[in-house]
């Protein structure tokens, strides 16, 4: 009787587990986080910076971020090529 109980006990145990597992998901709410400060600012590590770009300079901060979009848009990288 008890080579029974030791049969199905460890699958049952096992299954228990795993429904438990699957409870204990946490919530994912999506939050809003703030900058403590604006984006152009830059930071203060250099290696983070790209050349030519002086950081509290929004207009340029602006215009390297217009570059870098521009250069992944497909269009306007296809043009040359046939």
């Amino acid at each position: 009787m008890r080579a029974r109980t030791h049969r199905w006990a460890s699958p049952a145990l096992l299954a228990l587990c795993a429904a438990l597992a699957a409870c204990t998901e946490q919530p994912q709410v999506a939050g809003t986080h703030r900058a403590h400060e604006q984006a152009w600012q830059g930071s203060r590590q250099p290696g983070f910076n790209a050349s030519g770009w002086k950081a509290s300079d929004q207009a340029a901060w602006e215009q390297q971020i217009r570059s870098r979009t521009q250069g992944q848009n497909e269009y306007s990288r296809a043009v040359g090529q046939p």
